[in-house]
């Protein structure tokens, strides 16, 4: 896990994706100071070598890079903006990534308030979940200028797979945004293959013997039905966090004019699943609605 760049990084928000995605960089070499809202959420790193910082003046004077992943756009807006903000202290030259699923609006102000400091911001959201995080097989949807992209290639090269520019700033936002849209259908489709397996009295893991290797096999199927047998509800991917994405995606086709009956249909069991009180478990746990 080698990358042709050493370059310091600056790392905000831990959490299961973040903190493994933050590891392989330190892993394949790159300085690491990190910060969090929960201290505790950073101890790991810590004794593997990575420094604590407070505050974006602290985070842009560790690195020119600031890598940011919390769980919000509310979170990412009060980490950007303000007097004390990554924006407001952002030293020239210095670049900003987002890797969150965010808002493509937010995602351009970001872009338009760094280059007017004299520095850059992408919008870099990702797919493949807490196993693809710790692999660094994640697919990287990436929104902003060719120049920061190719700051960042050997980064994105240590956590992904393939990352690919979608164009201008929002760009990687509303990549991920078809991306969660194109989920949300599978996430559906599996849990109602799974309970007409099971009430037609087949054997669901046999049956998934035979149809994961042929048409309806999928990333979904591969890595969360087995746990769904299983009985494993663990967040690779929390609920809250996927509710928030689907409502994006939502905003996203009202505004091209589209009316997507699946999205808010899957929507809808996702935000019932939240209020019953299960926005902490995996994106599998779709079947105790579907059921």
């Amino acid at each position: 896990m080698n990358s042709t760049s050493s370059e310091a990084v600056s790392w905000v928000g831990l959490g299961v994706m973040g903190a493994a995605m933050a590891r392989r960089l330190m892993q394949a070499g790159h300085e690491l100071a990190v910060t969090t809202r929960t201290r505790s959420k950073a101890e790991a790193l810590l004794k593997e070598g990575a420094s604590w910082v407070d505050g974006a003046e602290a985070l842009w004077a560790h690195a020119g890079l600031v890598c940011i992943m919390p769980g919000l756009p509310s979170e990412v807006e009060a980490l950007c903006f303000g007097d004390h903000g990554l924006i407001a202290k952002m030293p020239e030259g210095g670049l900003l990534v987002d890797f969150s699923t965010s808002d493509p609006a937010l995602s351009r102000r970001i872009a338009e308030a760094a280059r007017e400091r004299g520095g850059d911001a992408l919008d870099a959201p990702v797919s493949g979940g807490d196993v693809g995080a710790r692999e660094g097989s994640l697919s990287i949807m990436v929104g902003g200028s060719e120049s920061g992209c190719a700051r960042m290639a050997p980064l994105f090269e240590v956590m992904g797979k393939q990352w690919v520019r979608q164009g201008d700033a929002g760009a990687g936002q509303l990549c991920k945004l078809v991306n969660q849209t194109a989920i949300a259908g599978m996430m559906s489709g599996l849990g109602e293959a799974l309970l007409l397996a099971e009430r037609s009295g087949l054997d669901p893991a046999t049956v998934l013997e035979s149809i994961s290797g042929g048409a309806a096999g999928s990333w979904a199927m591969s890595h969360l039905a087995p746990r769904i047998l299983q009985g494993d509800m663990a967040p690779g991917f929390a609920v809250r966090h996927f509710v928030k994405d689907l409502r994006l995606a939502a905003g996203a086709a009202e505004s091209a004019g589209l009316n997507l009956a699946g999205l808010k249909q899957t929507l809808a069991s996702y935000a019932a699943l939240e209020a019953e009180g299960g926005g902490e478990l995996g994106t599998q746990a779709i079947i105790k609605q579907l059921g």
